[in-house]
């Protein structure tokens, strides 16, 4: 039986496990698929030496970044991104095994994000500067839309922090992203700290989180007439994108 799974810290949130599982027994594939709980990337490599069926993975957070150091390989899109999330796992005999990086998570979220988009959605605001951010600013590039990474401190001169949102640049960035794990089950009082009531009904708030379906950030946006979004979509095809990815 072949096995495929997801690595992150913590997984109590994925969905990852029912929809492949549900997905085999429904198309009758003799495989299974499993959570790898690891409390640190050190532990990755233990996870492919002691599971000689496994054929592929995802990444979760917080390692689609550190992960990268133990790849053989990264996918040119990839490489640029700076962030995997699927890793498709080739075995070469008993003892060699190559470890190839994709990332799906580009490909979900512009098919996700692209039939919302109105001629006013210009510019971006990504909340968070994790390896999710950096696949929707990939992403939003290649739909032509221009994006800024927020954080809570100053990076560099390009990155604004939560006190830069000024109404000026509330105004002129009409999509927010919500990259970060604020709000996720079970923390669903919590939310990114912008000036909701500069939002507008010429917003759209996308958040990457789908546990809860509606979080407090899409909740707030909601009120102000903005137009909402989770990120549920995009983990489905993003599954469909790593099956595609593992079957090449």
């Amino acid at each position: 039986m072949d096995k495929y799974g997801l690595i992150g810290y913590p997984l109590g949130h994925s969905f990852s496990v029912t929809y492949f599982n549900e997905k085999f027994q429904s198309e009758n594939i003799d495989a299974e698929y499993v959570n790898f709980e690891i409390p640190r990337i050190e532990d990755f490599p233990e996870v492919v030496t002691e599971n000689i069926n496994l054929c592929g993975l995802n990444v979760t957070i917080p390692y689609k970044e550190q992960v990268i150091p133990y790849l053989d390989e990264l996918d040119p899109d990839t490489a640029k991104i700076g962030a995997v999330n699927v890793i498709k796992i080739i075995r070469q005999g008993k003892a060699k095994v190559k470890l190839v990086g994709y990332n799906s998570d580009i490909i979900g979220f512009t098919q996700s994000i692209e039939p919302l988009l109105q001629p006013h959605h210009k510019k971006a605001l990504l909340l968070g500067t994790g390896g999710a951010s950096k696949a929707v600013y990939h992403g939003l590039a290649n739909l032509g839309i221009e994006s800024t990474y927020v954080s809570r401190s100053k990076r560099d001169s390009e990155t604004l922090t939560y006190a830069d949102l000024t109404p000026e640049v509330m105004a002129e960035h009409t999509i927010i992203v919500n990259c970060t794990p604020v709000g996720m089950y079970p923390k669903v009082d919590f939310c990114p700290d912008i000036p909701y009531e500069l939002l507008t009904p010429q917003h759209l708030l996308y958040d990457l989180l789908y546990n809860p379906d509606e979080t407090l950030f899409m909740k707030k946006g909601r009120a102000q007439g903005a137009t909402v979004k989770n990120g549920l979509e995009m983990l489905l095809l993003q599954a469909f994108a790593a099956w595609e990815i593992w079957h090449r």
